[in-house]
């Protein structure tokens, strides 16, 4: 069995930082493609960035420039570094991953828990 884990998450005030980690547990072989989504109430969720395998990474428009995102393949964490937080990024935050599980060829995609992120004004 395979789990995301994620933390880090809370409540901060506009223009402050938070740091999101996420853990990938359980009985995986290789994972490619990791990355963040986020979902606020009424809104669909969306992508915020992804990284793969070899580090090349992709943000969302909303976000360049303010959040990070890497991760430490020996670990099987990546985390989220923001940055200049706004109101609008409250939401709650998904870790994905697509991996490759020991014993099959199939590769699956992961979510985590979810974890609030809240910013005040």
């Amino acid at each position: 069995q395979v789990q995301l884990v994620e933390s880090g998450g809370g409540l901060v005030q506009a223009g402050g930082s938070l740091r999101l980690s996420c853990v990938a547990l359980g009985s995986i072989f290789s994972i490619n493609a990791m990355g963040w989504y986020r979902q606020a109430p009424g809104k669909q969720r969306e992508l915020v960035a992804i990284i793969t395998s070899i580090g090349r990474t992709s943000y969302a428009d909303s976000v360049k420039g303010r959040f990070t995102i890497s991760r430490e393949n020996a670990k099987n964490t990546v985390y989220l570094q923001m940055n200049s937080l706004k109101p609008e990024d409250t939401a709650v935050y998904y870790c994905n991953a697509d991996l490759y599980r020991y014993g099959s060829s199939e590769e699956y995609d992961y979510w985590g828990q979810g974890t609030q992120v809240t910013v005040s004004s």
